[in-house]
């Protein structure tokens, strides 16, 4: 794949929702990316912007904000806005004209771009349900499959956080034309280890069965030690009762708030069933917690043995190894040093450098394929 001329800015239209990890995905990236040289459009999606999502936007001067409240393809009855917000990105690329289009999603991946498109698989409803119920969705997510499916298959490239995703992805839909995996990575400034205590902290989409919030509530009153749980605990029909005497929840966090928790506690805690990354255990790895995850293939592939592993539908089991763990200090540390070690290996500088050298590449193509056609 030719390549385009390193010292030329490059323009990125990209999408980001606002209610989920892609946000901070779509943060570091523009954060990394901007010294670079690469200016982002980025338009959001899925909610309106949170105050703190506006504030530490705003402080980028390399990235633009469209924003928007269009429905994601994964809500419900979303089609009829993920037209409209096609169309809305249309008139953007008509407009900016973009080297380069980064979709943290699929259906749109399908449209008729006249800029290479990437797509990004964050996650998706097939693989969640495959991984969470054992089972494939009902007839009323048709329409989305095949959505997702043509746009994967008409995508320029195809990035998956992890090779587990990339695997699920390929055996569901079927193998992109091209592809990649470009691991995530977080800001490793913004986490400290501090003055560790003999708590146990969990976060992210409490609502979400692929978390598996639940295990921990259900293992509660089998643990010695107190468990604080941050992240949004309603969404659309779904929530989990936090009602423990151990737990203490926190609600939804801004970055220095999870920080500040992270940097205190002694384990994290994340029992996930489905995890295509997982964002929020780099971040507690970068904290010097020691780390307790749902034995799934994604993050084994992601920690090694920087981490212990759980069966991620037995809640006994789960407190009888957070108990233990807590109770060796020795090995709760050895633990923390791994995870530490481990997280220095997804920087965001290895992940700049893989996506600027993605984003030229496809530029270099696309300018190719160009000149082509001009001397026909």
């Amino acid at each position: 794949m030719a390549e385009a001329d390193r010292s030329a800015p490059l323009k990125v239209l990209m999408t980001a929702d606002t209610v989920g990890g892609v946000w901070t995905y779509a943060m570091d990236l523009c954060r990394s990316l901007g010294p670079e040289g690469v200016h982002f459009h980025l338009v959001t999606m899925g909610a309106p912007m949170q105050p703190w999502q506006r504030e530490e936007a705003g402080a980028l001067d390399y990235v633009t904000i469209y924003e928007t409240a269009f429905r994601l393809e994964w809500m419900e009855d979303p089609w009829e806005d993920v037209e409209r917000s096609g169309a809305y990105l249309r008139s953007l690329e008509s407009v900016i004209v973009p080297d380069i289009l980064h979709l943290n999603g699929y259906a749109h991946a399908a449209m008729p771009w006249k800029t290479p498109v990437i797509s990004v698989a964050h996650s998706d409803v097939f693989s969640w349900f495959d991984a969470v119920k054992q089972s494939r969705p009902d007839a009323g997510w048709d329409v989305y499959y095949q959505r997702v499916k043509a746009g994967l298959m008409q995508a320029d490239h195809v990035v998956a956080p992890s090779q587990a995703m990339m695997d699920d992805i390929c055996r569901i839909y079927g193998v992109p034309r091209s592809r990649s995996v470009i691991y995530n990575a977080r800001t490793a400034g913004l986490f400290a280890a501090g003055e560790k205590e003999r708590t146990i902290m969990c976060m992210g989409r409490i609502w979400d069965e692929a978390k598996n919030v639940r295990l921990i509530v259900d293992a509660a009153h089998l643990l010695r030690y107190p468990v604080r749980i941050a992240g949004e605990n309603q969404f659309e029909h779904n929530s989990v009762s936090m009602d423990a005497g151990s737990i203490v929840a926190l609600g939804k966090l801004g970055s220095a708030q999870v920080a500040a928790e992270l940097a205190s506690a002694g384990i994290y805690c994340h029992p996930a069933r489905y995890e295509p990354f997982g964002l929020s255990v780099l971040e507690a790895a970068l904290s010097g917690c020691a780390l307790v995850l749902g034995d799934i293939p994604s993050l084994r592939e992601i920690w090694g043995e920087a981490a212990v592993y759980v069966d991620t539908r037995n809640p006994e089991a789960l407190a009888a190894r957070l108990n233990t763990l807590m109770e060796d200090p020795f090995h709760l540390k050895q633990l923390a040093e791994k995870a530490q070690a481990r997280a220095a290996q997804f920087s965001t500088a290895r992940q700049a450098a893989d996506y600027l050298g993605l984003y030229r590449a496809l530029a270099g193509q696309k300018s190719i394929e160009l000149q082509q056609n001009t001397s026909l």
